[in-house]
């Protein structure tokens, strides 16, 4: 609850009066005095007075790509029995507000505003709660108080059209490494027959010689796993123009044109980011909001850098060790190019690696790392040029 300057006037002027009446025994005075300290506790109890009110949003839609348009519909009723008058309502939608007309809404009825999302900037952006301020008819006091859930919008990163998709790597038992665009069943090794199993698939020189049977175990060891490693960094990221990581936003859109490719093309496709990812979004109350992070569009538009400096070493170690895949796309800007000689280090663990270098003001030294790297100014260029990394 605030009292408004109106407000703290009076009552000062109240306990003046009641000072004054009282010292100098002067009755109008005293009289003069608890009116005005009336009026203040009568406003002040107008004020605490809570209306019923329902808040319903529609995000249409709620996740949409940089640029694109987005709108928020906020339908509110009057849920009391008593006519809500005197009420001033804004929405808030990021970073503005909205006004709310809501001034004698009576009973049973709604009011809907219909207003644009900004999407000019990836990210989430958080809309609501509605703010309903309750005043007195003569403006002492003003109570602000929040309405309905914050609901979130998701901005995704642009997501530019990739014409390549990586081949595999088909493995035999003799060590040949053959390239295979789109997968294929290849024989892994072994086993003794076992009732039930189909005698097609028996081995019968390898049964002949060991003298039982001997099936085939047949595995797709040649569709193209893909490993796309965002580095989020501060340190790689340096340039800012206009509160905009520009390097980052455009790592961000290739990274969102790489995965939807994959899905696309039925690949399976895995996203990490060096440093650790922000948690869910939180609304202004301090609450965690329940639609978090579930896709990787959504994680890619939650994005945030981060001051973890040693944060490539770490996700360097954990690729080698853990082998997610057989194609790794490593995306950094310009202060990432130190980090090449830990990314070159997993060509043993990854046939194929790949580097985009985002914002850079020179050219990446050719054979750096002895990695294939592709300097591109922001993620439509690297979309431009990724048809010349299919030798990979």
């Amino acid at each position: 609850m605030g009292i408004t300057a109106r407000g703290v006037g009076l009552l000062v002027a109240a306990v003046v009066l009641l000072g004054v009446g009282f010292r100098f025994a002067y009755p109008e005075l005293t009289l003069l005095g608890a009116a005005a300290g009336a009026a203040v506790g009568y406003a002040a109890l107008v004020a605490a007075w809570r209306p019923r009110l329902t808040v319903t949003r529609l995000a249409d839609p709620d996740r949409v790509a940089r640029g694109e348009p987005a709108s928020m519909t906020l339908t509110v009723r009057n849920s009391g029995r008593l006519r809500s008058a005197n009420l001033l309502a804004e929405d808030r939608c990021g970073d503005r507000t909205v006004p709310v007309p809501v001034l004698r809404l009576r009973p049973g009825r709604d009011t809907e505003v219909r207003y644009d999302v900004p999407t000019h900037r990836r990210g989430v952006v958080p809309v609501g709660p509605l703010r309903v301020t309750r005043r007195d008819p003569l403006g002492l006091v003003a109570l602000a108080r929040p309405y309905g859930a914050t609901v979130p919008v998701w901005v995704y990163p642009r997501v530019h059209p990739l014409t390549a998709v990586p081949t595999g790597a088909g493995r035999s038992l003799d060590g040949r490494v053959d390239g295979v665009p789109h997968g294929s069943i290849t024989f892994d090794s072994l086993r003794e027959y076992v009732v039930g199993d189909e005698l097609r698939r028996v081995h019968w020189r390898t049964s002949a010689r060991v003298g039982e049977l001997m099936v085939r175990e047949n595995v797709d060891t040649s569709l193209p796993r893909l490993v796309v490693l965002l580095d989020n960094r501060a340190t790689a990221h340096p340039e800012r123009v206009g509160g905009v990581v520009e390097s980052f936003e455009s790592a961000c859109e290739a990274a969102a044109s790489i995965v939807t490719a994959a899905h696309r093309a039925d690949l399976p496709v895995v996203l990490l980011f060096a440093a650790a990812e922000p948690a869910a979004p939180v609304t202004p109350g301090g609450e965690v909001d329940g639609g978090g992070a579930a896709g990787p569009l959504d994680r890619l538009a939650a994005a945030e850098l981060s001051s973890d400096d040693d944060a490539v070493r770490a996700a360097t170690t954990r690729l080698r060790q853990d082998r997610l895949g057989d194609t790794l796309i490593f995306l950094t800007g310009p202060g990432g190019r130190g980090e090449l000689g830990h990314v070159g280090a997993l060509r043993g663990a990854y046939p194929s690696v790949v580097v985009g270098v985002f914002g850079a003001a020179e050219p990446t030294p050719p054979g750096a790392a002895g990695l294939v790297v592709v300097d591109a100014a922001d993620g439509a260029q690297f979309a431009a040029e990724w048809d010349g990394v299919r030798r990979w």
